[in-house]
């Protein structure tokens, strides 16, 4: 039987702590799995639910980016994807009689898990200028308050567009749609804080940016290194796809700065053995200092050009440019500054080259930990080096492979959610719809904070997502959508975001992906594409949590109705209609897409193309792989003081908050913790359990703050602290990016950390 939403929000200042976990899955998380969805769902409907997740004619998880394998078990779900279903097919509900008695005030006091335990949105609500708390609103008024503030704007760029990685295929291809035919490039997405470093890097080095394997491309490799990824949390049917890979004779080099339990040994819940001792996954585990992966890669590169035979010369002339340029830079990396930059050993490193060089075919998995870095970008293109230098790119078990965090977030750059369109694009949508969409650039996620701030925006409109938990610099972000004159919500449950508002506000309840879509022309489903470029569809079969929800394409369609009028030149109404005539259009628009009603219906769906893993064809601005050559960078900390990165608890997707638990690394009942290398706090005179302010130093002078964390001894690499967010999100500055991708640089912040007040 399911249970009812928690009255009040949870004491989180006692955090219990124990040793960490060195294995992960296995019973306890089938146990942990059922529990949580049984609280959420009740018995029956979690059967009903978790047995249709991932499944060719089923619904796609609205967790991870991670592909389906095409042979797929019963249960084709992971821990923390029976969390996200179970949040989001719970049977709790956010009723007006909710917002009634509870003021926007007292939301904005409560925690986010608080805030998403209540359940399902089921009515627009509407919170007026001067108003307290939200109220009920219909649709139709809705959408004239949105079309009110919009058409009174002196500019459509004075509007920001946000997208989060859960829409589909074809909510997303509308979303901009509408955005460009109002005549503006406003559409920065979730992408632009976490992958957009993974992008850039690899649109200028082999001209795709995105990953160049295949889920058999795993199971073929030789060599598998995974750095600044945490699988077990983050993607953790990534697992299973590793054991087969070490069944099949790979190894596995595991690169972060903590030890993470689901890349030490997996318990696959799925077979004999993972009921019982499981499989060890990392052969070698190299612990490096925060930020120093770019300086480890360029001082293999320079030990690769030493070795004899080791590279692949015939590929390096016939597929690549710039190699001389890189070679001359690799072969003057130092060896003092590598050790001082990664915090390894001599050993530990030429161990690594000893299992490269061994290996004929190598892929390179990464996620957040290489991202959200100011050398984020060199960094990856370093990678790019490395791979090619042995021809791993463009052959069956090697290449590239950024993990996506959200399940349709590469979808969505696919559709055109970009702030930056590429030329050709913008040319397609005109000539299909016949109007011309606008050329100059819009804002991306910390551009349009700005804009917000300075008044330069005055609504913001997001597609999903939690996009004020998401964001850097808490106390700015949200001072500055205080800003909007309007800030609007499609959102399936209630978050932070709707309780920082703008000087009118809507929350607008959608379906989910596990809820059934009828249009005028009968069931509905709509696509995704995951994390390696394949497109399937995705089926709801549940009944909608209310009979006033609406599809976020039925939202998107009607919006732009109302705000375009009779003057625009897209068929909205059709689309609202029938999916399958958005798809018809994203065939002649997108490349890739061609025939998609066709090839769609395929139960496994359909490969994008990939012109550097399909052909070896490198479509750069010089026809070539560009091999690169930028300075070896690191961050340097002063004195007393520690390299702050921001995660995720085990608890915990995204900014949605399942429970204070973080089970590997044995923390339990709290969220507000630091963990700390022992070394470093005995240097630092922090006890285990003394607690402290987290305050970050950048250049700006600005004090921020996060009070009130427990110091916890924990085994990470020297000189780096780690603590989750959103609740770290306001010590990282907004103006502390990537460059060229401009991505929050959350994984190294200059922390110093003071006795607190409450200790």
């Amino acid at each position: 039987m399911a249970s009812k939403p928690p009255k009040g929000d949870p004491v989180q200042d006692a955090p219990k702590v124990s040793e960490p976990k060195h294995t992960a899955a296995g019973l306890t998380a089938i146990g942990h799995s059922l529990r949580m969805a049984q609280r959420q769902m009740g018995v029956k409907r979690t059967a009903l639910t978790l047995l249709s997740v991932n499944q060719k004619n089923g619904f796609d998880c609205p967790g991870c980016a991670w592909p389906e394998p095409e042979h797929r078990h019963t249960a084709e779900f992971c821990e923390n994807g029976a969390k996200a279903v179970a949040e989001e097919a719970t049977l709790r509900r956010v009723t007006p009689e909710f917002f009634a008695e509870h003021t926007v005030a007292d939301l904005a006091g409560r925690s986010g898990y608080w805030l998403g335990q209540q359940g399902r949105l089921t009515h627009p609500v509407y919170l007026p200028e001067g108003g307290d708390r939200y109220e009920p609103v219909t649709w139709e008024r809705a959408f004239d308050i949105v079309a009110e503030e919009i058409n009174a704007l002196s500019s459509p760029d004075e509007a920001v567009f946000y997208t989060s990685g859960r829409t589909s295929n074809e909510a997303a291809f509308l979303y901009q749609l509408f955005a460009r035919e109002l005549g503006t490039n406003n559409l920065p997405d979730c992408s632009n804080m976490c992958h957009e470093s993974s992008g850039s890097a690899l649109s200028e080095t082999i001209g795709v940016g995105k990953g160049s394997v295949l889920l058999e491309d795993l199971y073929k490799s030789d060599l598998i290194i995974v750095a600044g990824q945490n699988p077990g949390t983050n993607h953790p049917r990534m697992l299973s796809a590793l054991e087969k890979a070490k069944a099949n004779g790979a190894r596995i080099i595991s690169v972060n700065p903590l030890p993470e339990a689901g890349l030490e040994r997996f318990k696959n819940p799925q077979t004999p053995k993972g009921l019982t001792t499981g499989a060890a996954l990392t052969d070698l585990f190299l612990q490096i200092r925060l930020g120093g992966d770019q300086a480890l890669f360029r001082i293999l590169n320079k030990l690769i050009l030493e070795a004899p035979d080791a590279v692949d010369e015939d590929f390096v002339r016939e597929h690549t440019h710039g190699y001389e340029d890189f070679a001359e830079a690799a072969r003057a990396a130092d060896w003092d500054a590598t050790l001082t930059a990664t915090g390894l050993t001599r050993e530990d490193i030429e161990t690594c080259l000893r299992m490269v060089l061994e290996s004929k075919s190598v892929i390179v998995c990464w996620a957040m930990g290489l991202t959200q870095h100011k050398h984020s970008v060199p960094m990856i293109r370093e990678i790019v080096n490395f791979l090619l230098l042995r021809g791993n790119i463009g052959r069956p078990g090697a290449g590239v492979c950024p993990v996506r965090g959200h399940s349709n977030v590469q979808g969505d750059r696919t559709m055109g959610i970009f702030e930056r369109p590429a030329p050709e694009f913008l040319d397609a949508l005109e000539k299909e719809f016949g109007f011309t969409p606008p050329r100059e650039h819009g804002y991306d996620v910390v551009r349009a904070i700005r804009a917000l701030r300075d008044g330069q925006a005055k609504v913001f409109f997001a597609m999903g997502g939690n996009f004020v938990s998401a964001s850097p610099d808490t106390e700015v972000t949200e001072a500055a959508m205080r800003r909007a004159r309007l800030t609007v919500h499609v959102s399936t449950k209630l978050n932070r975001s709707h309780a920082v508002t703008g000087a009118r506000a809507l929350i607008l309840p959608t379906l989910g992906r596990t809820e059934r879509d009828l249009q005028g022309s009968g069931e509905q489903f709509v696509t995704v594409e995951d994390s390696m470029g394949m497109v399937h569809a995705s089926r709801g079969r549940l009944e909608p949590a209310s009979g006033q929800l609406l599809s976020e394409p039925a939202i998107v369609c009607r919006l732009a109705r109302r705000v375009l009028g009779s003057d625009s030149k897209v068929p909205w109404e059709e689309f609202e209609k029938d999916y399958a005539t958005i798809r018809d259009r994203i065939a002649r628009v997108i490349p890739g897409f061609e025939d998609f009603n066709a090839r769609v219906a395929n139960p496994s769906g359909f490969t994008l193309p990939h012109a550097p893993r399909d052909e070896r064809r490198f479509p750069t601005a010089t026809g070539k792989a560009n091999f690169t050559a930028a300075p070896v960078e690191y961050p340097e900390l002063p004195k007393g003081r520690l390299l702050l990165q921001t995660l995720r608890s085990h608890d915990q997707y995204n900014t949605t908050i399942y429970g204070l638990d973080d089970r590997y690394r044995g923390i339990t009942n709290g969220r507000r913790v630091v963990l700390v290398n022992p070394e470093d706090a005995r240097e630092l005179r922090l006890a285990d359990g003394s607690y402290v302010d987290l305050v970050s130093e950048w250049k700006d002078g600005v004090e921020r703050r996060a009070p009130g964390f427990r110091v916890v001894h924990y085994p990470t690499a020297r000189g780096c602290a780690a603590a989750y967010y959103p609740e770290t999100n306001v010590l990282v500055p907004l103006d502390a990016t990537a460059d060229t991708s401009n991505t929050p640089a959350s994984k190294s912040v200059v922390v110093r950390l003071e006795q607190s007040a409450t200790d």
